[in-house]
C-alpha cells in the first residue's frame, strides 16, 4: 500500500511540508512499515516495582502501531518500556519489535511469551500491563471499540489510533468506555494528533476569536493517489486476506471518507466549534477495478446547526490534482489550515494571494504525533484529567455520517446516524481466524460495493 500520508500536488493553495507520519516510521532496515494489520487514577499496577518504569501494550503491530510505540518511548518525562506486543500475524510483530528495537532497545522488553498472536491476543496483551499500564490501540478501527472496552475493563490508561469505530453501534461503545474510564480515573488519548499541533491551534484560536469572521463554509480535502491491493496469496484465509487489506474493506475500515478524511473533517468541526446535523452527498467506484469494496470519490455536504456547511471531498485517482488540507471562508476573509498545512495561514478576503496573507504561524516547530503522547504521559504523571473518547467518537460519527449519506445517496441526520443499529460486522467481537468475514467475493472474486439508491445505511 502507498503511504496514506505521501505528498500531494497542490494547485491552488501555499505549498506544504510535513512532519513523518506514523505510516513513514523507518524499521531498522530502513524500510516503511506497513499499516496495522491486527484485528486486536495512575494505578500502582503502572509501573515495574524496581524503578516505577510504565508498561506498554502494543495492540497492532503495523505502521500506525510501530509510530506510535515510537512517539510513546520518544517522550522523556517519564521512564516507560514497551512490555507485551500483540498481532494476529507473526511477521508483522517481528518486523515491529525489529524496527522498534532497533531504536529503543534499551526501552523494550518483550521476551517470546509476552509476543502474543490470535483474534484474542489484545486480552493477553492488555493483563501483561494491567492495571495501570498504557495500551496502544493500532488495529483496525472495526475492533478498536471492543479492544478499548477491554483495556477501561482492567484498569489501563489508553492511547487509540484513528478512526474510533465504523458504526453507529461502535461509536456507542467507544462513549460508553470513555464514561467508563472517566469514573475510574484512566486516561483516555486518540490519534487526532492535529489537534495538539500548536501552529494549528494558534490559528483555530485566530479564527474563534474573529480574525475572519463569523465562518460561513469549510471545506476539508484529500486528493491522492490509488490506495493500495494486495492480492491473496494461495493457502491464506479470507478473514487474514481482507485484515491484510484492512483499508479496502468497509466492515474494517469503515470507508476511505472515515478512516482517511477524519483529520481534516474533524478539524472543520473544531474551527466550527460544533458538530454537523446532517449530511448528503455521493461517491463511487469511476476507475478503480481492484476487487474490493472502495469507493474512489467521495463528495459529501454536511450541515451546521447554524445552516453553515462542510464540503468534504476525497479522492484517490491517479493523474488527478493533489491537495490534502482544509479551506475556511469567513465573512471577511478565508484560512488555509489542517492536517497536511504544516504552516497554517490566514487572509483578508477569498483569494490566497501572497497580498492579502494577515497571517501565518511563524513560532518552532514540533512533532504533534509526539505532542499527543507526550500530554497522555503528562496527565499520567501528573494525575490530571484526561479523555478524548467523547470527541474522537463524534468525529468517528462524522465520518460514518458522510459515508451513509454518500453510499445511501439519502439525506441523514446526526440524530439518524448515532441512533443506527446497523452493524457492519455483527458478532465481530467472536471473530477468529477461521471465521466467515461479513463480506465475500462472488464466483467472479467482486465484493459487494455500495449501491447509492439502494444501499440501506439505518
Amino acid at each position: 500500500m502507498k503511504p496514506e500520508t505521501r505528498g500531494l500536488a497542490n494547485t491552488s493553495a501555499p505549498k506544504t511540508t510535513r512532519t513523518p507520519s506514523r505510516r513513514q516510521f523507518l524499521s531498522a532496515g530502513g524500510k516503511v512499515v506497513a499499516g496495522s494489520l491486527l484485528a486486536g487514577a495512575a494505578l500502582p499496577g503502572a509501573y515495574a516495582a524496581e524503578d516505577n518504569t510504565i508498561r506498554l501494550a502494543l495492540v497492532g503491530c503495523g505502521g500506525r502501531g510501530s509510530g506510535a510505540v515510537a512517539d510513546a518511548l520518544t517522550d522523556t518525562g517519564s521512564p516507560k518500556k514497551l512490555f507485551a506486543m500483540a498481532d494476529v500475524f507473526d511477521y508483522r510483530l517481528q518486523n515491529s519489535l525489529k524496527s522498534i528495537s532497533g531504536s529503543y532497545a534499551a526501552q523494550v522488553d518483550v521476551p517470546p511469551e509476552r509476543q502474543f498472536l490470535g483474534m484474542d491476543a489484545y486480552r493477553k496483551a492488555v493483563d501483561a500491563v494491567a492495571p495501570g499500564g498504557v495500551v496502544l490501540l493500532a488495529t483496525p478501527p472495526a475492533f478498536r471499540p471492543g479492544h478499548l472496552e477491554y483495556a477501561v475493563a482492567k484498569g489501563c490508561h489508553v492511547f487509540m489510533e484513528k478512526s474510533f469505530a465504523v458504526d453507529a453501534p461502535g461509536v456507542r461503545r467507544v462513549l460508553e468506555a470513555g464514561r467508563r474510564a472517566q469514573a475510574k480515573n484512566l486516561k483516555i488519548a486518540g490519534g487526532l494528533m492535529s489537534r495538539h499541533y500548536k501552529p494549528l491551534e494558534e490559528a483555530v484560536e485566530k479564527l474563534h476569536g474573529g480574525a475572519i469572521g463569523e465562518l460561513i463554509t469549510c471545506w476539508a480535502y484529500r486528493e491522492h493517489a490509488p490506495v493500495g491491493f494486495s492480492a491473496k496469496p494461495a493457502g491464506m484465509s479470507e478473514m487474514a486476506h481482507q485484515i491484510r487489506n484492512y483499508s479496502n474493506f468497509s466492515w474494517l475500515n469503515g470507508s476511505f471518507i472515515l478512516d482517511w478524511l477524519i483529520h481534516n473533517i474533524d478539524v472543520c468541526c473544531w474551527c466550527k466549534d460544533a458538530w454537523p446535523v446532517s449530511a448528503q452527498g455521493q461517491g463511487g467506484r469511476q476507475v478503480r477495478t481492484q476487487p474490493d469494496q472502495l469507493f474512489d470519490h467521495y463528495a459529501v455536504e454536511y450541515t451546521f446547526p447554524d445552516g453553515t456547511r462542510l464540503f468534504a471531498q476525497g479522492r484517490h485517482m491517479d493523474n488527478c490534482w493533489g491537495f490534502f488540507g482544509d479551506v475556511i471562508h469567513g465573512a471577511t476573509g478565508s484560512a488555509v489550515l489542517g492536517e497536511g498545512i504544516t504552516v497554517p495561514q490566514i487572509y483578508k478576503g477569498h483569494r490566497q494571494t501572497p497580498e492579502s496573507l494577515i497571517w501565518k504561524y511563524d513560532g518552532p516547530r514540533h512533532n504533534a504525533y509526539e505532542q499527543e503522547h507526550k500530554l497522555l504521559f503528562e496527565a499520567i504523571r501528573q494525575d490530571k484529567p484526561y479523555n478524548e473518547a467523547e470527541r474522537c467518537a463524534y468525529a468517528a460519527l462524522a465520518g460514518i455520517l458522510g459515508r451513509m449519506a454518500a453510499e445511501s445517496g439519502k439525506q441523514i441526520t446526526w440524530a439518524e446516524a448515532l441512533a443506527s443499529n446497523l452493524e457492519l460486522a455483527p458478532g465481530l467481537d467472536g471473530f477468529t481466524m477461521d471465521s466467515t468475514p461479513p463480506v465475500v467475493p462472488d464466483d467472479q472474486g467482486r465484493y459487494p460495493v455500495a449501491m447509492p439508491g439502494k444501499t440501506q445505511v439505518l
